[in-house]
């Protein structure tokens, strides 16, 4: 690594911005960017989507594809002004200590993250779902790393059975941890709910109790405004993800201005949250939706608030210094200090060279395509 240069005078804390929080996302989708295949022919809906894509993706991760992902990930959110990031993970083939390896990478490159094991029984049935759980909890005890902490997570309810819901939330209160899994993102998981005698997934979740207070539900797109406000009155976040909701067709989470308690995430797109703001005010000018152009920059900032429930005042003193680069006006990041540790100063990460964590990132890349090609689908 190349000298860093000298860090600027200590700044004062007010001059700065609150540090965002990528409130959900995929760090194994960080070398999506570096040659990721197109599924041919082209998935035709969303489930298609997951299981020739995605599905695939996770199953052919190992060691060194997700940490060299997660690195990057982490380097380029500090770069984009991201101080914190939660996480949504799936290694069906890498499940146990999967935790740990996103752990040391985000504490190397100097983030605040939330981590949790999405478990499903989509490979494996119970015995793929019961080794996500135990991930979860192993970390939740073991970890100690200042900056990271663990949550419970399930993928989302069309892909595990009762008996798995009822299990993470009874872990859930074992460990006075949360929940974090996708809810409603597509119409076939309210389908799927309801074919399970559930009103929609949301609910099947309250059912079984798999949501305690601070709980985080990803993208809530085919959610009406009484279900929003449910989740509201219980204390449970709701996570709109615009790039990626846009990106996969499964609508417009237009529902979600009947809950304060909304933050904003990237759903494994790059945790560049003016970008995510910039497409959520263009879908909110098409559906015409002025509760939530009104609210964007509370979506922005919402997340400090989650990462200030896990870990306290310290992650409220997470600040970046914006300057602007170019004439479209981007902003790009000259400071960032997380945990009271300066991360990037004068636009550069001061923890890791930004140029060797890409090229790590095309180095490894083409073996988990070729691992990921070896899996047929639909899974």
């Amino acid at each position: 690594m190349n000298a860093a240069p000298a860090p600027h005078p200590p700044a004062d804390p007010a001059a700065g911005l609150a540090g965002r929080v990528d409130a959900h996302t995929h760090l194994y989708s960080a070398l999506a960017p570096y040659g990721l295949p197109s599924p041919v022919p082209p998935p035709r809906d969303f489930p298609g989507i997951l299981g020739a894509l995605w599905w695939r993706l996770d199953r052919a991760l190992d060691e060194e594809t997700l940490v060299a992902g997660a690195r990057l990930y982490a380097a380029e959110a500090l770069l984009a002004g991201t101080t914190g990031l939660i996480d949504h993970h799936e290694s069906p083939h890498l499940i146990e200590g999967s935790l740990d390896l996103l752990a040391d990478a985000c504490e190397s490159i100097g983030i605040r993250a939330l981590l949790g094991y999405g478990a499903t029984e989509r490979n494996g049935g119970r015995e793929e779902a019961e080794a996500g759980l135990g991930e979860c909890r192993r970390f939740i005890l073991s970890n100690r790393r200042p900056r990271v902490r663990g949550v419970m997570a399930l993928h989302a309810s069309f892909t595990v059975s009762d008996d798995t819901i009822r299990e993470a939330g009874r872990l859930c209160s074992e460990l006075g941890a949360v929940m974090h899994v996708h809810v409603a993102e597509d119409r076939s998981d309210v389908e799927d709910a309801r074919r399970r005698g559930h009103a929609g997934p949301l609910e099947r979740l309250f059912d079984l109790g798999a949501l305690a207070p601070g709980s985080i539900a990803a993208h809530g797109v085919h959610l009406d405004e009484a279900q929003v406000r449910r989740c509201a009155a219980s204390g449970v976040w709701l996570v709109q993800n615009p790039r990626s909701n846009a990106n996969n067709g499964v609508g417009y989470a237009a529902s979600l201005g009947a809950s304060d308690l909304v933050a904003l995430g990237t759903d494994g797109f790059p945790a560049d949250l003016d970008a995510e703001l910039a497409a959520l005010r263009r879908l909110a000018r098409e559906h015409h939706d002025p509760t939530t152009a009104g609210r964007l920059e509370a979506r922005a900032s919402a997340g400090g608030a989650m990462m200030i429930q896990h870990f306290g005042d310290a992650a409220g003193g997470d600040r970046v210094w914006f300057r602007k680069a170019g004439p479209d006006g981007r902003r790009v990041a000259e400071r960032v200090t997380v945990q009271g540790q300066v991360v990037v100063d004068h636009g550069r990460l001061l923890t890791a060279e930004i140029g060797e964590l890409r090229a790590r990132a095309r180095e490894t890349a083409p073996a988990l395509w070729r691992r990921m090609e070896s899996f047929p689908w639909p899974v």
